[in-house]
């Protein structure tokens, strides 16, 4: 049992990604068929992502203190 209510929502999260990317990819982060360099490959795209989403929050908040 969960007794750190932002962990429990953390755990909640990963657990519903998991169950979409078993219906999206039709498989588990179990897989066997992709390299090292491959899962970073992945990893490197994710955090390209995360550093957009970054920069458009920043972009919102400065916009906002202009305001």
């Amino acid at each position: 049992m969960i007794k750190d209510q932002i962990i429990k929502k953390v755990v909640e999260k990963i657990t519903s990604r998991s169950e979409i990317g078993m219906q999206k990819y039709g498989t588990t982060l179990d897989r066997d068929d992709l390299t090292l360099l491959d899962w970073l490959n992945h990893l490197q795209e994710e955090l390209m992502d995360a550093c957009g989403y970054i920069e458009k929050i920043i972009a919102l908040i400065e916009e906002k203190d202009k305001k």
